[in-house]
């Protein structure tokens, strides 16, 4: 965890990294100040005697100065729009999107291309090539972005026990998965006498970026290149999934599932407890799950309980015939810091870049993350903050009294293992007496092939019309209430189109242009 870096010797402190070195001309400190997004708006503002002041000032030869933007978005854009048309932004500023985009047309705020080779461990653990080709605006980066939620926390599962049952291998292709699921429904794989299991598990989880049949047939899909709703991997491909010839390839592959009878028939009418429900009690064997939802002690107890020699694993999606594989679609929110125009000319911009390295470095992270250690936490023996113990437990960081010490926590925060281990604890099952971990299964299924289309949260909504009729019109085909064959699905697009869908196709391509969520 320690490392040197251009040679300047670690911090006293425990567990601190090295701060690299950076060509500030400037002669003693230099005053930075941060708009910054409150962890906690309502704990109140950092306090003037957090130790953090004096370890920049000391270490980094920064004056920093905190300011925490308002608890709303629509009051923080009133605060920022004020300042940038005073030319008076911060030198570094959180803003949201539509204030990034004026900001970058008033050129307000400078590119930070060249921050990012300044900032190495920072930049390895926050700013991935999806995080910089958000900021991107005529190929140069304007913001530092910063992930939000958990991403791809979904993943393919199968029962490893009943393929040892049945002497068969994990599929990769989806002739294979075909053959499986096949296997899974006719040949008894729980060994209980009775025909009531099924190859594949699923219901109709439907979203504004999953229309149709939804996110659990995804791996499906993305075996044709066509899972989610919209496409928006470059300018030539834009636009809904549905009107592209591997969307017909696709729903013929599932709808010969449906019709060998490899798919838990209640699918259609299942509610996502009762899929929940069915997989615990044994009734398929393929599925996606989401990783705390199949891994975490209390949901995975009732299937422990009802088969302890049972085993599910994450697999790889189904390869399809032209090479595809994706779990799914999925977008990421971000965080997105700007750096003024005033402040890059000021020549800023490198002080800035080492105070970010430094907030991501162990000394940074943790003192931000959970203020200090041995005051406001310890480590547990696998080195995650802990509570327990403290000489003082009104100082833990989890009293309401020391929350504002760690206000600036999403500065540093990525979803790593330390920020997830709490929440993702590994456990020994009560019945099986196997190892289980959700942050294990999540890291296997963020490790499988998805399909990133960043920003289709953002994409247009159909009327309630088109939505029903697209909606409607899958699932007859499912259903065998419409015939599946090329007239018959030609003829349901292009009324599909005519009554809507091209309008909403054209009016998304618009936005993902607008918004530079295409390239």
């Amino acid at each position: 965890m320690k490392k040197l870096l251009k040679g300047i010797v670690a911090s006293a402190l425990v567990l601190s990294m090295a701060v690299p070195a950076f060509s500030a001309k400037a002669k003693g400190p230099v005053d930075i100040e941060i708009w910054y997004g409150a962890a906690a708006s309502e704990a109140g503002p950092i306090p003037s005697n957090w130790v953090g002041y004096k370890i920049v000032k000391d270490k980094l030869g920064i004056n920093l100065k905190l300011t925490a933007l308002p608890s709303s978005e629509g009051d923080q854009d009133t605060k920022i729009n004020a300042a940038a048309a005073a030319n008076a932004l911060p030198d570094l500023c959180m803003v949201s999107d539509a204030v990034f985009q004026k900001l970058v047309q008033q050129k307000l705020i400078a590119p930070v291309d060249d921050m990012y080779k300044k900032m190495p461990n920072r930049t390895a653990k926050l700013y991935d090539k999806d995080s910089r080709a958000f900021t991107t605006v005529n190929k140069k980066s304007y913001g530092l972005a910063q992930p939000g939620s958990i991403v791809r926390n979904e993943g393919v599962l199968i029962r490893k026990d009943w393929l040892d049952k049945l002497g068969l291998k994990v599929p990769k292709t989806t002739d294979e998965f075909f053959n499986v699921m096949k296997a899974f429904t006719e040949k008894d794989p729980d060994g209980n006498g009775k025909n009531d299991t099924y190859g594949y598990g699923a219901f109709l989880e439907v979203s504004a970026t999953n229309e149709g049949l939804g996110k659990r047939l995804d791996p499906l899909f993305g075996a044709f290149g066509v899972a989610g709703t919209w496409d928006l991997s470059s300018k030539k491909t834009a636009g809904l999934n549905i009107n592209k010839p591997e969307y017909y390839d696709a729903m013929v592959y599932v709808k010969k599932l449906v019709d060998a009878g490899v798919i838990d028939p209640n699918w259609l009418a299942y509610k996502k407890d009762d899929f929940r429900a069915a997989w615990k009690q044994g009734r398929f064997g393929i599925m996606r799950e989401q990783n705390a939802a199949y891994a975490s002690q209390a949901n995975y107890a009732p299937f422990d309980n009802n088969f302890p020699n049972g085993e599910w694993i994450v697999i790889d999606p189904p390869v399809g015939p032209k090479g595809k594989s994706s779990c799914g679609t999925y977008t990421q929110a971000y965080r997105t810091y700007v750096v003024s125009t005033k402040a890059a000319k000021a020549g800023k911009m490198d002080k800035i870049a080492e105070l970010l390295e430094w907030m991501s470095s162990d000394e940074g992270y943790y003192l931000i993350g959970w203020g200090e250690k041995d005051v406001n936490y310890k480590f547990d023996a696998k080195g995650v903050p802990t509570v327990e113990g403290l000489a003082d437990p009104s100082k833990a960081y989890t009293e309401s009294a020391m929350i504002p010490l760690t206000q600036l926590r999403n500065m540093v925060y990525y979803n790593g293992d330390i920020e997830l281990a709490a929440r993702y604890p590994t456990y020994i099952t009560a019945n099986s007496h196997k190892e289980m971990s959700a942050l294990k299964a999540l890291r296997e299924m963020q490790s499988k092939a998805w399909t990133a289309c960043i920003g289709q949260n953002k994409m247009p909504q159909p009327d309630a019309d088109v939505k029903r009729f697209y909606e409607q019109g899958v699932q007859e085909f499912m259903s065998g209430k419409r015939a599946l064959n090329p007239t018959e699905w030609k003829k349901w697009v292009d009324e599909f189109n005519s009554i809507g869908g091209k309008a909403w196709n054209d009016a998304g391509v618009k936005t993902a242009t607008e918004l530079r969520l295409i390239k």
